[in-house]
C-alpha cells in the first residue's frame, strides 16, 4: 500500500466494482417482500437535503439518536466514533485532523479541517473546544471539500445541524451525573408554536466536572470545568413559498489547570549547567524538591502557577428561505465572534520558572446566497456567492516571574529578566469571497456526471510585534539587559535589543486567488448499489506567523491539494446491510505546518510535498430486527515526500536545509505526520427489544469498540513517542418508556492510557540540557448515569 499510485489505487477500485456488481445482480433476481430495513439518513453535504447513500462522497454521520446513545457531546468524544479523525488539544492551541491532515499551533492558521454549524464557519482553532448543544445531526465529511464549502475544508469538514422548532410540543430534560470525577451536566430543550406561522426552540445546558488529573502541589483535582450555553430559534412561515430561520446563541466555557503531565525526563547532557541530573532533580537542587515527583504517565501532576481558559462565544445566524416557481433562493448571514482570556503554567512543573498569558478576540461576518434548481430533471444545479470577513486580535506575554529559578542559572546571569515578560500582539484582518458552482447532468437513471468549481478571492493585512515589559506595570523593561537576554538566550527577538537591530515589528499583505474544480461520476448499479469517482482540487490560503519569536518566521505560502476518490455506497440482503467503501489519494503541495522550536516558539513553514492515500469501509448492518451494527475502518498512508525544512526535536542531529535563521533544519522527508496511525477502527452494537422490568417498556444496550494502530503523537515526530496501539470500550444499558429514560454507562472501560498531545517542556532542553517531555492525557474510565425526561 505504501507505494500505491493512482493505478493501483483505481485498480483496487475496479475489483471491488466487480465484486460489487455480482452481488447487486444477484440481489436483483431475488424477489425484495420484506418492507422493513435501514433507517434513512438525510444529510446536507451537498447544500440539499438528501439521501447520504445517494452522496457520492466518503463521509460518517451520526443522528441525534446516536449522538446520545454513544455519549458524544463534543469533537473530543467524536473521534472515537468516526475513524481517521483525530482530535487535540494542546498547551496553546487545539487541532483536528482528518486522514492525517490538519492545522498545528498557531492563531495565523485556519483550519485544514472546517467546522461548519448551520451554514456559518467556525474556523478558529479555540471554537473546536465548544461543546455541542441540541443537535440534528454531525456529518463528517472526508478528503477536500472545495465546492460547498470552500478553501477553509481542505482536509475535510464537519457539517454540523442543529435542531430546528417544531409545530408540535415538545420538551425534553436530561440529568447526567459522573460520580468519580464530579461531573453533572444539564440539558433542556423546549420547542413549540406561539402562532400559526411562528414556532421557536430554546435549548439550555450546564456542565460541571472537578477534573481527572490530581494536582498534588495544589491538592486538587483538574481540569475543572464550568460551562453555559444557551440557544433560542424561531422558525417563522409566513407563507407557504417562504421561510425565516434564527437563531441566537451564548456559549461560556470555562477551566482551571490542565490535562498535562510531565511523562518523561532524561538528565542533561555534559557541558549543561547542571549535567548529569534530571529536571527534576535540578528543579530541586535550585530550591524546588518536589515540582516534578514522577515522570510516568499516571494522572499526577504538580504545577504552582494558576491556569484558566476563559471562553465567551456568541453567535446569530439567519437563514432565509425562497420558493421561486420550483427554484429555491436561500440567504444565510452569520455574526460570530469569541473572546478567550487564558492562562497557562507552561513550563509544567510546580517550580516559578514562567508562565504565559493568551488574551485573543475575534470577530467574524459572513453572507451566502444560492440559487437550487428543482430537482428530478435531467440537469439540476446549484450556484451561488459567499462573503467573509473576519478581525483576529491576539495577544500573549510569556513572563517570568521574580522569584523564577531562570534567575538562579549560570552564577545569576540571567537574573535581569526576572520580573519581566515578552510580550506579543498578532492582528489578522481578512476579506474574502467566492462564488461557486455545481451541476448534475444524468445521462440516464443510472448514470450521472457532475461538474462543480469555485473561485475564491481573499485578502490579508496583518502584524506582529515584540516587547520586552515589566509584569508588574506594563511598561518598557527599564534594565536594556532584560531585552538583550531574552534574544540571547531564549531567540525572542524584540523591539528593545540592539541583538535585533531590524527589531521586531512586522507588517504583511496578502492577495491572492484559486480556482478549484471537481468532476464526480456516479452510476447506480442497481436501486441500491451506486458506485462513484472523483477528482478535485483543494486550496487553503497562506498567511502569517502569529506565534514565531523571530522575525524571520513571518510570511508563509497558499496550500493546495489534488484528491481522488472512489467508491461504492450501497444497500444489500433486502436493505439491511449497508456497506460503504472509499479509495482515495490526496497530494498537498506546501502542505502548511507548525513546529516547536525547541526554546519557547512555534515556527511555521510549508512541506513542499505530502501524500496521504488508503482505504475506508463503512456502514450498519441491520442483524436482527432488535440489533443493529454500525461499523468503520480505515488504513491511511501518509507520507512526506519533500518535507527538508522541519524543526528538529531535542537532540536530533540536523540533516535538512539551512532555515531562514541560519540554523540546520532536520529532514522529515519519508516519515508520516503526527496523528497517522495506519489502522483505525470501530464497531457499535445497538440491542433493543421489549421489557416490563421496573415498568418501563424497552431494554436497550449499546456497545462500542474503537482501536488506533500505533501513531506518533510528538509535534516534532520524537521518535520517542510513536504511541502503541490501544483499543476502547464504551457501554451503555437503558430504561426507556414513552416519557422516562434512566441508563448506566461507562466509557473507556478498559482504562487506557492515551496520550493525545506530546512535547518537549519548553526550556528544559535549550536552558536546563535535559530531555523533558509533557504529555495531554485523555480520560481513563468513567461511569455514569443519565436519566432523560421527554414530553
Amino acid at each position: 500500500m505504501k507505494n500505491m499510485g493512482k493505478t493501483g489505487l483505481f485498480t483496487l477500485s475496479a475489483c471491488a466494482l466487480a465484486v460489487f456488481t455480482a452481488t447487486a445482480q444477484d440481489q436483483n433476481k431475488t424477489e425484495n417482500t420484506k418492507q422493513s430495513g435501514l433507517e434513512v439518513i438525510e444529510v446536507t453535504a451537498q447544500k440539499r437535503a438528501e439521501n447520504a447513500q445517494e452522496t457520492p462522497i466518503s463521509m460518517n454521520v451520526l443522528n441525534a439518536s446516536a449522538l446520545k446513545e454513544k455519549s458524544i457531546e463534543k469533537i473530543d468524544d467524536l473521534q472515537y466514533a468516526v475513524p481517521n479523525l483525530h482530535m487535540t488539544e494542546t498547551g496553546i492551541s487545539t487541532q483536528i485532523f482528518i486522514r492525517g491532515i490538519g492545522t498545528g499551533n498557531n492563531q495565523g492558521f485556519e483550519q485544514s479541517v472546517g467546522q461548519y454549524i448551520d451554514g456559518i464557519y467556525y474556523g478558529r482553532q479555540q471554537l473546536l473546544r465548544m461543546p455541542f448543544l441540541d443537535l440534528e445531526r454531525a456529518e463528517v465529511l472526508k478528503g477536500p471539500q472545495s465546492i460547498m464549502f470552500g478553501k477553509n475544508s481542505v482536509a475535510g469538514a464537519l457539517n454540523l445541524s442543529s435542531a430546528k422548532p417544531t409545530q408540535d410540543t415538545e420538551l425534553h430534560f436530561s440529568l447526567q451525573h459522573q460520580p468519580k470525577f464530579g461531573a453533572t451536566e444539564l440539558t433542556g430543550m423546549a420547542s413549540g408554536s406561539l402562532t400559526d406561522t411562528l414556532s421557536a426552540r430554546i435549548a439550555v445546558r450546564d456542565y460541571s466536572e472537578d477534573g481527572y488529573i490530581e494536582n498534588t502541589f495544589k491538592d486538587r483535582d483538574e481540569t475543572i470545568r464550568d460551562e453555559q450555553a444557551v440557544r433560542l430559534s424561531l422558525l417563522w412561515e409566513p407563507r407557504d413559498d417562504m421561510n425565516f430561520l434564527f437563531k441566537v446563541e451564548r456559549d461560556e466555557f470555562d477551566g482551571t489547570g490542565r490535562q498535562i503531565e510531565i511523562i518523561q525526563d532524561d538528565p542533561a547532557l555534559a557541558g549543561s549547567p547542571i549535567p548529569g541530573v534530571n529536571f527534576e532533580q535540578i528543579l530541586g537542587i535550585l530550591g524546588h524538591p518536589g515540582a516534578i515527583t514522577d515522570s510516568k504517565l499516571d494522572f499526577v501532576r504538580q504545577a504552582d502557577a494558576e491556569e484558566s481558559s476563559t471562553n465567551t462565544l456568541n453567535n446569530a445566524t439567519l437563514t432565509a428561505n425562497f420558493e421561486l416557481g420550483d427554484y429555491t433562493l436561500t440567504a444565510v448571514s452569520g455574526l460570530v465572534s469569541y473572546d478567550f482570556i487564558e492562562t497557562c503554567d507552561c513550563d509544567y512543573t510546580a517550580a516559578p520558572v514562567f508562565s504565559v498569558f493568551i488574551d485573543e478576540e475575534y470577530q467574524q461576518f459572513s453572507q451566502e446566497i444560492r440559487l437550487v434548481s428543482p430537482v428530478g430533471e435531467q440537469f439540476d444545479w446549484l450556484g451561488g456567492l459567499f462573503y467573509q470577513t473576519s478581525e483576529l486580535d491576539f495577544k500573549d506575554d510569556i513572563q517570568v516571574p521574580t522569584n523564577s529559578v531562570l534567575g538562579l542559572l549560570s552564577g545569576g546571569a540571567l537574573a535581569p529578566i526576572t520580573g519581566n515578560g515578552a510580550g506579543r500582539s498578532y492582528q489578522l484582518d481578512t476579506d474574502m469571497w467566492s462564488a461557486f458552482f455545481q451541476g448534475r447532468y444524468h445521462f440516464t437513471d443510472a448514470l450521472t456526471l457532475t461538474l462543480g468549481a469555485r473561485y475564491t478571492s481573499e485578502e490579508k493585512t496583518a502584524s506582529r510585534s515584540m516587547n520586552i515589559t515589566n509584569t508588574a506595570t506594563g511598561a518598557i523593561a527599564e534594565d536594556p539587559m532584560a531585552a538583550i537576554l531574552f534574544n540571547a538566550a531564549f531567540g525572542i527577538e524584540n523591539e528593545q535589543s540592539p541583538l535585533s537591530p531590524q527589531g521586531h515589528n512586522l507588517t504583511g499583505a496578502r492577495d491572492e486567488s484559486s480556482f478549484t474544480p471537481l468532476i464526480n461520476v456516479s452510476y447506480k448499479l442497481s436501486q441500491d448499489v451506486m458506485a462513484y469517482a472523483s477528482a478535485t482540487t483543494g486550496f487553503k490560503a497562506g498567511g502569517f506567523d502569529a506565534r514565531a519569536n523571530n522575525v524571520n518566521s513571518w510570511e508563509f505560502d497558499e496550500e493546495d491539494a489534488t484528491a481522488y476518490e472512489t467508491g461504492i455506497k450501497s444497500l444489500l440482503l433486502d436493505k439491511t446491510l449497508e456497506i460503504n467503501l472509499s479509495l482515495y489519494r490526496t497530494e498537498y503541495d506546501n502542505l502548511q505546518v507548525s513546529q516547536f522550536d525547541g526554546i519557547l516558539g512555534f515556527n511555521v513553514g510549508n512541506a513542499k510535498e505530502t501524500v496521504v492515500q488508503g482505504v475506508e469501509l463503512e456502514g450498519r448492518w441491520m442483524i436482527l430486527d432488535n440489533l443493529t451494527m454500525q461499523y468503520g475502518v480505515a488504513y491511511l498512508d501518509h507520507e512526506y515526500k519533500d518535507f527538508k525544512n522541519g524543526n528538529c526535536h531535542n537532540r536530533q542531529i540536523p540533516d535538512g536545509v539551512i532555515g531562514a535563521d541560519g540554523n540546520q533544519l532536520c529532514d522529515y522527508t519519508g516519515k508520516s505526520g503526527q496523528y497517522t496511525p495506519k489502522l483505525t477502527g470501530n464497531i457499535g452494537l445497538d440491542y433493543f427489544t421489549e421489557t416490563s422490568l421496573l415498568g418501563f417498556e424497552y431494554f436497550r444496550g449499546t456497545l462500542g469498540l474503537y482501536h488506533s494502530s500505533k501513531q506518533n503523537v510528538d509535534v516534532n515526530l520524537n521518535p520517542l513517542y510513536e504511541v502503541d496501539a490501544y483499543n476502547k470500550v464504551d457501554v451503555r444499558v437503558a430504561l426507556e418508556s414513552e416519557n422516562w429514560n434512566v441508563a448506566l454507562f461507562g466509557k473507556n472501560i478498559t482504562n487506557e492510557k492515551v496520550l493525545t498531545y506530546v512535547g518537549n517542556a519548553p526550556l528544559s532542553g535549550s536552558t536546563f540540557g535535559t530531555n523533558t517531555f509533557y504529555g495531554f492525557v485523555d480520560r481513563p474510565a468513567v461511569y455514569g448515569i443519565q436519566v432523560d425526561y421527554n414530553f
